[in-house]
């Protein structure tokens, strides 16, 4: 009997996206061809030790590290290699994304990655003006990422071969092909063309996809809800809200204001909701009912 594949179960039952981002201030991708395992850092062909301290040093810090690589073949020589490494510091109101090329990935550990998940960019590399897209393709992880993920990432990169990659787990696998866009810190999933084309020609123009958005890294899960709310309320595609405030009203409630870059404010309340019936979250895993914050209510806030 074939597996079912919680791709297409998530599809199926209409499964919301919104509040189901990754976590982070800022983003650290390191390109490192060959094959990645279930634990992509530790589990690749970058230097052991090397992968165990980096991972030891972003912990607790508000940076998150993914691998990347280039879509098509990805063999490891084993030969020494110029890689690339893009940073990326997500908050609106200071994001910023650099570049560098580096022939020894020790070269991160001169980075002072408490700053940067602060939001300071560190001047490693060069700043970079044009957005980034990148694919999850980590089938160690989830079959469906690579099966679903894989093509995306390669039909996009021959039309834009420096501003698409592949990349390790950024979470949601029920969600592929999932996608992480940088610098606006933005998680989406079920990307097809169309969805991967918008997004980079949008983030260029400044503008801020909602479809299929699951949310904006920087923010809590129940501030990544409250700010697609807003901006679904008012059709907002700009770049101009932020989560100013969160107060936990109970175990599975809370209220989030989200400000406007105009001055306006709205209080939105988000209650962690089951979404039945129950589904694996990743292939090969028992089902079970998942939970997801959702925005049941939103007011204005007046006397501004």
């Amino acid at each position: 009997m074939p597996e079912i594949r919680c791709a297409a179960v998530s599809a199926e039952l209409a499964e919301p996206l919104a509040g189901t981002a990754a976590l982070a201030t800022a983003w650290l991708c390191l390109e490192q061809p060959g094959p990645w395992g279930p634990d992509a850092l530790t589990d690749s062909h970058l230097d052991p030790g090397l992968a165990a301290e980096l991972a030891r040093r972003v912990r607790g810090t508000g940076v998150r590290m993914l691998l990347i690589r280039r879509p098509g073949r990805h063999a490891d020589t084993g030969r020494p290699t110029r890689r690339r490494v893009y940073l990326a510091g997500v908050d609106p109101e200071s994001r910023w994304l650099e570049q560098a090329d580096i022939t020894d990935p020790k070269q991160l550990l001169d980075l002072d990655l408490a700053a940067v998940g602060s939001g300071t960019a560190p001047g490693f590399g060069a700043p970079r003006a044009d957005p980034l897209l990148l694919v999850c393709t980590n089938g160690r992880r989830d079959l469906c990422c690579a099966a679903l993920g894989r093509p995306i990432a390669l039909a996009m990169a021959q039309r834009h071969p420096d501003a698409v990659w592949e990349c390790t787990h950024t979470g949601g696998h029920r969600f592929a092909p999932t996608g992480l866009l940088l610098p606006t810190g933005y998680l989406y999933g079920r990307l097809d063309l169309a969805a991967g084309e918008e997004l980079l020609s949008a983030t260029a123009a400044g503008r801020v996809v909602a479809d299929r958005c699951r949310g904006r890294s920087c923010w809590s899960r129940p501030g990544q809800a409250a700010e697609l709310a807003v901006r679904e309320h008012l059709g907002e595609d700009a770049d101009v809200l932020v989560v100013r405030a969160e107060d936990r009203e109970s175990d599975d409630s809370w209220s989030v204001r989200v400000e406007h870059r105009d001055g306006r404010a709205w209080l939105v309340r988000v209650a962690e909701r089951a979404l039945p019936p129950a589904r694996p979250a990743s292939c090969g895993k028992e089902p079970a009912v998942p939970t997801a914050p959702v925005a049941v209510g939103l007011a204005p806030v007046l006397g501004r």
